[in-house]
């Protein structure tokens, strides 16, 4: 399937889920990032999750990265440049929603991308050789380009993977792993 069969495809899918079973993999797929072996960062960088397009609920991440005492990192997006800034989540950080319904910080701690050492990354669906397809703007895969090399990249995605997605290009950046609530991938 092509990117844009996949989105089209996706999205209905995520639209036929309801809020509790959306609440119900989000915490399955939390509870999956518990058994990684990721622990070892400072900087682990998060998207606040925009309810409107169904997403995982990272609320329960969010969690688990506070109780192990990590340095939590969200963005901003500029949709002019189409670049994401990214900020230290702290208690005085102010998070508004965007035009988009974004979650975004309004304020706080600049952090650099090369200081982080894990990403999770939203996703509409990957395939078995670790690329993605998001929404299509191409945010993730700039702020990836710019990150260090040993920066891990996790996706979360409900769905498990596809076999091929047709039309990877070489700006696309590949996942390390992705976590279903079903099953950890590593590519």
């Amino acid at each position: 399937m092509t990117k844009s069969e996949i989105r089209s495809t996706y999205k209905s899918l995520r639209r036929n889920l309801t809020p509790d079973r959306i609440d119900q993999m989000s915490l399955e797929i939390a509870n999956r990032v518990l058994h990684l072996d990721i622990w070892d960062g400072e900087f682990y960088h998060v998207f606040l999750s925009i309810e409107e397009q169904m997403e995982i609920n990272t609320d329960y991440i969010l969690s688990v990265l506070s109780g192990k005492d990590k340095n939590i990192v969200i963005s901003k997006s500029d949709f002019k440049t189409r670049e994401m800034t990214h900020y230290l989540l702290t208690d005085g950080t102010l998070i508004k929603k965007n035009k988009w319904n974004i979650p975004e910080p309004v304020n706080g701690i600049a952090i650099d991308s090369k200081q982080i050492d894990v990403i999770f990354i939203p996703l509409l669906a990957f395939d078995n050789s670790g690329h993605r397809v998001g929404y299509g703007k191409g945010f993730y895969d700039k702020f990836l380009a710019e990150c260090h090399p040993d920066t891990k990249k996790i996706g979360l995605s409900f769905f498990k993977s596809i076999e091929l997605i047709e039309d990877v290009n070489a700006s696309d950046m590949s996942l390390d792993l992705c976590i279903t609530p079903e099953q950890t991938y590593i590519f």
